[in-house]
């Protein structure tokens, strides 16, 4: 791989709630050495906004190399597998 490995990372982050997945996806990604583009949702119609433009049904969401890799356990499998 890539000596500057990037993801961008889609989290939601609400005022009354953290998603503990997208807290999970940065820290296996920052763990792997990715510099993470972190684009937090931060209202209820941003999350519902981005899940119908993905066609997804969950945050978060994780894209290396413009690739959709998907939530955190989709990650957690991709990184053991690289």
């Amino acid at each position: 791989m890539a000596e500057d490995r990037s993801a961008t990372l889609y989290r939601m982050v609400l005022p009354e709630h953290t998603c503990p997945f997208g807290v999970r996806a940065k820290q296996m990604l920052e763990q792997e050495g990715f510099q993470v583009d972190d684009r937090i949702l931060r209202s209820r119609e941003e999350v519902d906004a981005f899940q119908e433009e993905q066609g997804v049904a969950t945050t978060p969401q994780v894209f290396i190399d413009g690739e959709r890799i998907g939530g955190s356990d989709d990650l957690e499998q991709y990184l053991a597998s690289a």
